[in-house]
């Protein structure tokens, strides 16, 4: 069950699950060789070449998310051409940090599209200056 499908799903909840439904999916994994999801792409194995085949074909951004073992992957691969940051209210102490094992320094550009939301998140648009 999606959570659209919840009985008290909010309009986000609805709006989001459709829009996850209906978009395409690249999910990189070694453990879930040989299965198929709906409009899901497993990639496993050489995901540099892969990703930059897809980085190649006119479409959407692609877009990461919840994988920081991935994401840290894409950055050491120079694979990532910006960053969505949502700064958070809430100071924790702990975390799995994002920028990490970076062996070089990244250049970002802050774009004047930034947003605060009501509950107090800051959304912070960077893209990666590679002049």
């Amino acid at each position: 069950m999606i959570a659209a499908d919840q009985p008290n799903a909010s309009k986000h909840d609805i709006e989001h699950s459709q829009w996850y439904s209906g978009v395409h999916k690249l999910v990189l994994s070694n453990s879930l060789k040989g299965q198929s999801f709906p409009n899901t792409e497993i990639i496993s194995g050489d995901i540099t070449r892969r990703m930059h085949e897809i980085k190649q074909i006119d479409g959407p951004e692609i877009l990461v998310f919840g994988s920081p073992g991935a994401t840290h992957s894409l950055i050491r691969q120079d694979l990532i051409d910006g960053y969505w940051l949502f700064l958070n209210p809430v100071v924790l102490g702990e975390g799995i940090p994002l920028f990490t094992g970076i062996q070089k320094k990244i250049n970002l550009n802050l774009s004047p599209i930034t947003r605060q939301f009501s509950n107090g998140v800051t959304e912070l648009n960077y893209s990666v200056n590679r002049t």
